[in-house]
Parts: structure tokens; C-alpha cells; sequence
């Protein structure tokens, strides 16, 4: 199996089916991982997915100048490159409001899968656990519990250099979570 970079390598001398392979690749992570980005009341016909899509779409063309310097440098490139475009998104809704918008101040009362398997109460102390860690340590539980990333992606998310590091600060992150929750009680 090629590496991400060797398959770049290969589209940039003419190989269309490398960037097929490329996109085959990356696509269904960044679908996790930009899974509720994009707010229920910015959503209208746009799905999360379909904003994935057209952001790596319009990546295309740039590819042929991207310089990729080490392994997860593509897909950071395209997550940057469709949180952009969430955010475009966001930016448009709020000027041209979707009909039947449910406006920000009042919240999708459902509640999340992590919520739903904590009970609300449990999600309160999580959620306020969670706001009085580190940053670097709320982006390792966020992206591990809540946008169910593996370790490999948690490593690109947080510059770690392996996903076993990622594994690492996961854990520590989710004990000391662990320990702020016990003193919340």
C-alpha cells in the first residue's frame, strides 16, 4: 500500500487514479471528524457531509502546488480546508437565515449520544470537569470521546508525533477528567 505522500507524488506526475486513491483515503475521516460541526440551525439542505465533499473538491486543483513535509500533513490540510468552509457556511446562514431557523439561543434539547449514555446529570459534571482542564487536554477527550477519532487522527489533531503519544495523553487527560469529577460530586 502507497503512502499518502507517495500517492500525492504520483497524482502530481498525471496519476488521476492516486488522487482517487487519496480522497478513498481521507474522505471517511474527515466525515468523522467534522461530524457536528456544523450547527443544527446553519444546516438547511447543507449536510456536514455534503460540506466535506465539496470542501475537498475545491481542495483539488491546490494539490498539485501542496508540499506534503510529513504523514498527516494532507489530511491536516483538508481539515483545515473544510473548517473553512464550515465556516463559510456558518457565515452565509447568519446573513441569509434558513427558513424555520431555530435561532442560538434556544439549543437542540435532545440529547447527545454522550449524553444520552450519562444521564444529564452526569453530563453536567462532564461538561464542567471537562471546561476546567488544560486545553491540550479538553481537544485530546473531545476528540477521542466525542468526535470518536482513532488515535492516529487524535495524534495529527493534537501534533503528537505517534498514535500511541495520542494514546497517552488521552489517558492522562481522561484521569485527571476523572479526578476533577469525583471533587465536583
Amino acid at each position: 500500500m502507497l503512502s499518502t505522500i507517495e500517492l500525492l507524488d504520483r497524482y502530481k506526475q498525471g496519476d488521476e487514479a492516486a488522487l482517487d486513491a487519496l480522497f478513498a483515503r481521507s474522505v471517511p475521516a474527515l466525515r468523522r471528524w467534522a461530524r457536528g460541526l456544523l450547527p443544527q440551525w446553519a444546516r438547511g439542505l447543507n449536510e456536514t457531509q455534503d460540506l466535506v465533499q465539496e470542501a475537498v473538491a475545491k481542495s483539488m486543483p491546490r494539490l498539485l502546488g501542496f508540499e506534503a513535509r510529513h504523514p498527516g500533513a494532507l489530511q491536516a490540510y483538508l481539515r483545515r480546508a473544510v473548517s473553512n468552509h464550515i465556516r463559510d457556511e456558518i457565515r452565509k446562514v447568519k446573513t441569509r437565515p434558513v427558513s424555520g431557523e431555530v435561532p442560538e439561543t434556544h439549543p437542540d434539547p435532545a440529547p447527545s449520544p454522550l449524553e444520552q449514555a450519562m444521564g444529564r446529570e452526569g453530563f453536567a459534571r462532564y461538561e464542567a470537569a471537562l471546561a476546567m482542564l488544560r486545553p491540550s487536554e479538553q481537544e485530546a477527550i473531545v476528540a477521542r470521546l466525542e468526535l470518536q477519532q482513532s488515535y492516529e487522527e487524535v495524534a495529527i489533531a493534537l501534533g503528537k508525533p505517534t498514535a500511541n503519544a495520542a494514546r497517552v495523553a488521552v489517558t492522562r487527560a481522561l484521569e485527571r477528567l476523572i479526578a476533577t469529577m469525583a471533587t465536583l460530586s
